[in-house]
């Protein structure tokens, strides 16, 4: 099934103490145009947790977003970008913005093995119930507080809001994941969005690091309406050379039932019908948030990017479970109705803007979202770069689910 078996290393089984060490070493070596892997999406997840994120929406931890410098890269700058509603670390009362200056009794800067491993075992909790002591930092004040986890339950739509502008209602919408509970949760907003009579829309998909492949193909239809859409692939698969044809994604126009208690398969969506979008994008936007980028630009939509590359994820697998461990490995590489689908670099940025942690997401005066709305009004990119007005952490990267990979490790 792998896409690229033909460059697969010669392995010998027996050195491997694991199934799971086998599988992470059986991956291609090539790499990108850029000097990248070109296979960043090879892993593994427990079946049970794999269950729990991609149906329920339901992840172990503290609830929070991470942004940080590079893995290898000192000093360690972590900061907080986002907070889950009710979770805990929005009952321990932690913002956007939030500086991380120790964990576990350890510094962010320690480079000892034993440091380093006490770190990550306050960042990846193993299960519920574990507390860890943190020292976040807020304007310069020590902000210390006792974390313990939970399986959060994520909301993957947040803070759909209209907004009034002299040409027009913008609508905003964070999406965070393209997991089985955000079917309902799209249709619901885009309702609104629709009775609200929005004409354009700006699309916050910073953090939303994939999934389901059909809820994206819902969510363009949803953008663009059935006169752009109708009969049109959203995404064709061209799998290798030992696979049969798969049958093209279309442009889907009723509900998959990805939630049967929360949708029905074959509820009509509802739609705005817009000829162009706004997403606000990082590199921790990927896989099936790029496919809606990618698929609308295919049938003409202009999509317009206000913020970093993407993470570059044109590529498809489907989980396979197996004796309690799920594997993911790629199978396919999606193209939109053009055919195109060569962009395993990321798409580039209309206006390259940093995000913004000093205010928060939605906030008209936050950096990514003002350039967005200025685009719009203009069509002229703001003439620098809109950095944090308060945070000198950049360059960051956003420990979300790329293509579903959510583990987050010191190096």
């Amino acid at each position: 099934m792998y896409l690229w078996y033909k460059e697969l290393p010669k392995l010998n089984m027996a050195d491997y103490k694991t199934t799971v060490d086998y599988f992470a070493a059986l991956k291609t070596s090539a790499i990108t145009p850029s000097g990248r892997a070109k296979d960043r999406f090879h892993f593994t997840y427990p079946t049970d947790v794999w269950q729990a994120m991609s149906l329920g929406g339901v992840e172990l931890g503290y609830g929070i977003t991470w942004s940080h410098t590079a893995s290898g890269v000192l000093p360690r700058v972590w900061a907080v970008a986002m907070v889950e509603p009710g979770s805990p670390a929005a009952l321990a009362g932690l913002h956007r913005g939030d500086t991380l200056l120790s964990v576990n009794g350890v510094d962010m800067q320690d480079i000892t093995v034993q440091g380093v491993a006490a770190i990550n075992a306050g960042l990846s909790p193993a299960k519920a119930g574990d507390s860890y002591p943190f020292v976040l930092s807020r304007g310069g004040a020590s902000l210390p507080v006792t974390l313990t986890a939970a399986n959060v339950v994520a909301a993957p739509v947040q803070n759909d809001r209209v907004l009034a502008s002299a040409s027009g209602t913008v609508g905003y919408l964070q999406f965070h994941d393209h997991n089985a509970v955000a079917e309902s949760q799209l249709a619901d907003a885009f309702t609104r969005f629709k009775s609200a009579g929005v004409s354009d829309l700006m699309l916050d998909m910073r953090y939303n690091g994939g999934g389901y492949v059909v809820l994206a193909a819902e969510l363009a239809y949803m953008i663009a309406g059935p006169d752009a859409t109708k009969g049109k692939i959203f995404e064709q698969v061209h799998r290798n050379d030992k696979q049969k044809v798969a049958k093209p994604q279309l442009f889907a126009a009723t509900a998959a039932g990805l939630s049967s208690t929360l949708m029905k398969a074959g509820t009509v969506l509802p739609y705005l019908g817009l000829k162009r979008v706004t997403i606000l994008t990082t590199p921790g936007t990927c896989s099936a948030s790029e496919s809606v980028i990618n698929g609308l630009r295919g049938v003409d939509i202009e999509v317009t990017l206000i913020g970093g590359e993407t993470c570059g994820k044109p590529y498809v697998f489907t989980p396979v479970p197996n004796c309690g461990t799920t594997y993911f490995a790629i199978e396919a590489q999606g193209a939109n109705n053009k055919g195109f689908g060569d962009y395993a670099d990321g798409f580039a940025p209309t206006c390259k803007v940093d995000d913004d942690l000093a205010h928060e997401m939605g906030d008209t005066s936050e950096g990514m979202l003002a350039a967005a709305l200025s685009y719009r009004a203009t069509g002229v990119c703001p003439a620098t770069p809109m950095r944090n007005r308060s945070l000198k952490i950049n360059p960051l990267q956003v420990e979300r689910p790329q293509g579903k990979q959510i583990a987050i490790r010191l190096r």
